[in-house]
């Protein structure tokens, strides 16, 4: 199954190609043409499942029909529960309507950080990705209308409702015109999850993807335990002192990237950020250069970098943990290909320690962890 197979345009399949997107998963087979057909979906997935293509794909596609929003009325919504997930959404947006003929206006809107610079930015808005809080805030300043909203995105149901968000949900629910698709996607179906469901959807597709066992090949695991603050010099002393060349480094956000990337070209290691922010020109350049080995350090984060695929990567680094352990395994599997050796390194602050246990027992695979306090840097 390819995605020209699933009822997308030429143009949107065009720069599914262009963002290295090869075939899809499971639940975007599924997804797509049901969303395509202006139905309700409600997908049991995890993080790493492919869910937020799955979505966006076909929004993007229905976009591409529609004439160019000069409002701040909002056609299509996505809620999800905390900032780093609305920003990686907006990513996925960006890097896949690159190259598509109708522009499209994306916008992530969040709490802890000033809402004017927000409100100034959202007229125009085709696809606005939000947290509950900072959503009703921008509705209680008329910064925005959801009077002629079509489609309604709510990711990561139970983590919104575990997070306290119930509320806001229904008051966010209550100001929605009752005439609009609904695609709902969540890890757990839970009690609360159910009632939401029975609430918000009709006649729903119903899609359940298994999370699949996964084992990564015999790659050699290290974790360090380190500070926040100590992060940065750790890692530049691992790479000068271990004289590490092709270092592809994980962040899990666009601001991490760039901030990251400073630093180590500050401290004369050469490294370049690769993400959705880039241009693609600016991505194919940086690839180019690390593929070539006249780069010593791409720094990515998981949605852009999933068309990266080198076959003699000696090191893969976890700067931040990702959300889910498939993506780790994702993440350290782009080393130690074509029977070449591999190192995978990891920087555990003690916040992360429980997160990476649970990674742990998903890979079945036990990583000593070392403690940075007795390395001198």
């Amino acid at each position: 199954m390819k995605f020209s197979d699933l009822g997308l345009s030429p143009k949107l399949v065009e720069a599914i190609d262009k963002a290295n997107y090869e075939n899809p998963y499971p639940i975007q087979i599924e997804a797509i043409p049901a969303i395509l057909q202006k139905r309700d979906v409600l997908g049991i997935a995890q993080t790493g499942s492919g869910k937020t293509a799955s979505y966006i794909l076909p929004i993007l596609e229905s976009i591409q029909q529609k004439d160019i929003n000069k409002s701040r009325s909002i056609p299509v919504l996505i809620i999800v529960p905390t900032r780093e997930l609305a920003a990686q959404v907006e990513e996925v947006i960006r890097i896949f309507s690159e190259y598509l003929p109708r522009k499209v206006k994306s916008m992530a809107v969040f709490g802890g950080v000033s809402i004017n610079p927000q409100m100034m930015k959202l007229n125009g808005t085709d696809i606005l990705v939000a947290t509950p809080g900072r959503l009703l805030d921008l509705l209680s300043k008329n910064a925005i209308s959801l009077a002629d909203l079509s489609t309604l995105v709510l990711d990561e149901a139970d983590k919104v409702l575990n997070l306290g968000f119930k509320e806001e949900i229904d008051e966010i629910l209550s100001r929605l015109p009752k005439d609009r698709q609904n695609i709902l996607f969540s890890a757990t179906m839970e009690d609360s999850v159910a009632l939401l469901i029975d609430k918000l959807l009709k006649n729903p597709l119903k899609i359940d993807i298994k999370s699949e066992e996964v084992t990564p090949d015999l790659i050699s695991q290290s974790a360090y335990l380190v500070s926040q603050e100590r992060k940065g010099p750790l890692l530049r002393h691992l790479i000068q002192e271990g004289d590490w060349n092709q270092v592809l480094v994980f962040t899990s956000s666009i601001r991490a990237a760039d901030n990251l990337t400073a630093k180590l070209n500050k401290n004369g290691i050469q490294a370049m950020a690769f993400h959705g922010d880039k241009s693609q020109g600016g991505r194919t350049e940086a690839l180019k250069q690390f593929k070539g080995g006249t780069l010593r350090v791409l720094v990515a984060t998981d949605l852009a970098a999933r068309g990266i695929d080198i076959k003699f990567l000696p090191y893969v680094v976890n700067f931040e943990l990702p959300r889910s352990p498939k993506d780790y395994i994702h993440r350290i599997g782009r080393t130690g290909r074509a029977g070449s050796e591999g190192e995978a390194i990891s920087l555990i602050t003690e916040e992360d320690r429980h997160h990476f246990k649970v990674i742990q027992k998903k890979m079945k695979r036990w990583v000593e962890l070392i403690d940075s306090g007795n390395i001198d840097f």
